[in-house]
Order: structure tokens, then sequence, then C-alpha cells
């Protein structure tokens, strides 16, 4: 299985940006599909973005797209959350996540924290105003 542990949270005002990153326990060679969760107090955990690893291909939650990128450093074993112009609404823990999806259409449709079984601690994103 994969052990994953995030780092890169903080506090900022509104407008500004942050990285998070996600490393993973070890190295590997296989294909995953890799995704950012965040959750609110009081609030359902949902789906920031995904990328999966075979091409890299890329899938966005609607309240994010254009402000947040993510990337990968596969060698490094390492994903990333490139947060920027950052909102109120933003502030969350945010988690990354891991599964071993059958191909790229299916990680990138994969909305629900039930569908990955691999989780991070989670690190803390506070957004004032």
């Amino acid at each position: 299985q994969v052990q994953l542990v995030e780092s890169g949270g903080g506090s900022v005002q509104a407008g500004g940006s942050l990285r998070l990153s996600c490393q993973a326990s070890r190295y590997t060679y296989s294909t995953y599909c890799l995704g950012w969760f965040r959750q609110a107090p009081g609030k359902e955990r949902e789906r920031v973005a995904t990328l999966y690893t075979g091409d890299g291909s890329t899938a966005y939650a609607d309240s994010v797209k254009g402000r947040f990128t993510i990337s990968q450093d596969s060698a490094q074993n390492m994903l990333y959350l490139q947060m920027k112009n950052l909102k109120r609404d933003d502030t969350a823990m945010y988690y990354c996540a891991a599964t071993l999806p059958v191909s790229s259409r299916f990680c990138l449709q994969l909305l629900r924290a039930g569908s990955f079984p691999y989780w991070g601690q989670g690190t803390q994103v506070n957004v004032s105003s």
C-alpha cells in the first residue's frame, strides 16, 4: 500500500499563494491516480484536483479551476498543489490521496473520497481577508 504525508499548509491572506506537497513513503514504478481533497469543519470532504501519473492528465473542481495547479515529480514520489489567488472559502484541511485506477478516464472521474484507499494526515490551510 501507499503512505502519504502532506506539508506546506499555513495561513495566508486572501489573494495570496501557497504550495502544498505530498510525499510518498517509498519510490515506486506503479501507475497511480492521485488526488487533493479538502474538508472544512461541518462540510463533506471534496475533490479539489486529480492527476493520473500514467500520462500526466489532470482534472479540477470548478471552484479552483484557473487558480490551482496539480503536478508531480515522479522521480521524488512527490505530488504538489500550487494554489494562487486564495479565497476565504479555500480554508480547509487539505489531504492527498491515492488509488490504482485502470485508466486515465477512470481516474479523472473519481470524485468520492471513498474511492481512494490511501490518505495522508492532512495539512491545514487558513485564508483570511
